[in-house]
């Protein structure tokens, strides 16, 4: 089992669409499909939501659209979660959680080169779901280790599943909260959210990687044990392209990088053309070469993607349509000129 590059497309899972088929359609017209996130459509399906479901202390409001935390009630729900920890159906993403989900489970995609699923990462959930006191569960003592074993077994039940449509299968672990690691997190340096994501990706299955639309400590998250890593290199070109050191050694064990290209936000969009866009990855790729890598194997060894999600477009789910259509066309265009296989 191998995740795919030669410049295949893929893309983030979270999009504006509220017509479950219209998405889902759009997550097909990609080389490796996925099974799309879509909170317009119901707060369920948002990518914080979905993570939580079974969750102990979670305080769920739909009609609010809250998420929050309780420690009183963690403690009161957690000898009956622990009953469940060996079930795999407790910690899959529920029907009720996610209908596109279970729609993309019924679907025949042995033929593809990949598929692909996603659940919110550790720092991000973490850092996000407040607890009573208004306190990120990232700096829980009690709470952060149980989280870290939670969230891998419903990644690895998810992949699981996957696996079972196409033996390529491969997960995102989406960490947006990377970003403020170095920044936002005081009482959570880089020392300790190494030691914990080194315990997490311990408790993964591959293949596995992070996905996230900042600008995080590149080094950092290049030197964790990823099978693939997924950016916005639209924005983080110059950025990116300055760590060509750790970059050489993250493919050269074997990772894959998906380049996020496209832009999906209707003035960014409107603004580039394919030319614009070939200029700019092949700018990045030529500065990565002049610093010694070897661009023809790391072309084997990626793929292409739009440069984030999107749900506040004017045009609502259009231009996120259209940069998935763009992408299939950069990839066609790339994967000729470089003579990938097709």
């Amino acid at each position: 089992m191998s995740i795919p590059g030669n410049l295949l497309t893929t893309a983030m899972a979270v999009m504006p669409h509220t017509d479950v088929e219209r998405a889902l359609q759009a997550a097909l017209s990609l080389d490796v499909a996925f099974w799309p996130q879509l909170p317009n459509y119901s707060y369920y399906e948002d990518m914080y939501v979905q993570a939580a479901e079974h969750f102990p202390g979670i305080m769920l409001d739909v009609e609010k659209r809250t998420l929050r935390f309780s420690l009183e009630k963690f403690i009161d729900e957690l000898e009956e979660t622990m009953t469940h920890f060996e079930d795999p159906q407790y910690f899959d993403v529920s029907e009720a959680y996610s209908v596109v989900y279970h729609r993309f489970l019924s679907l025949n995609l042995s033929d593809r080169p990949a598929i692909r699923g996603q659940l919110e990462g550790p720092i991000s959930f973490g850092f996000n779901i407040l607890d009573q006191d208004e306190r990120s569960i990232l700096f829980d003592d009690t709470v952060r280790p149980f989280m870290l074993e939670f969230l891998a077994r419903r990644i690895n039940v998810q992949l699981n599943r996957l696996k079972n449509l196409n033996e390529n299968a491969f997960m995102f672990i989406d960490e947006p909260g990377l970003q403020f690691l170095f920044s936002a997190m005081s009482g959570y340096g880089d020392v300790k959210a190494k030691e914990d994501l080194d315990l997490f990706f311990s408790m993964v299955d591959r293949p596995c990687g992070v996905h996230l639309c900042g600008n995080p400590d590149w080094d950092f998250l290049l030197g964790l044990d990823l099978d693939i890593l997924s950016l916005d290199v639209y924005i983080n070109a110059e950025i990116f392209s300055s760590y060509a050191s750790s970059i050489r050694r993250f493919i050269e064990k074997g990772g894959v990088l998906v380049w996020g290209i496209v832009p999906t936000g209707t003035e960014f969009f409107e603004k580039e053309s394919i030319d614009s866009l070939i200029a700019q990855m092949e700018g990045v790729w030529q500065i990565l070469g002049k610093k010694g890598i070897d661009i023809e194997h790391m072309l084997t060894k990626s793929m292409l993607s739009p440069a984030t999600c999107c749900l506040v477009n004017p045009d609502k789910e259009k231009t996120v349509e259209k940069a998935f259509a763009l992408i299939n066309h950069l990839s066609k265009v790339l994967k000729e000129k470089y003579r990938l296989k097709i």
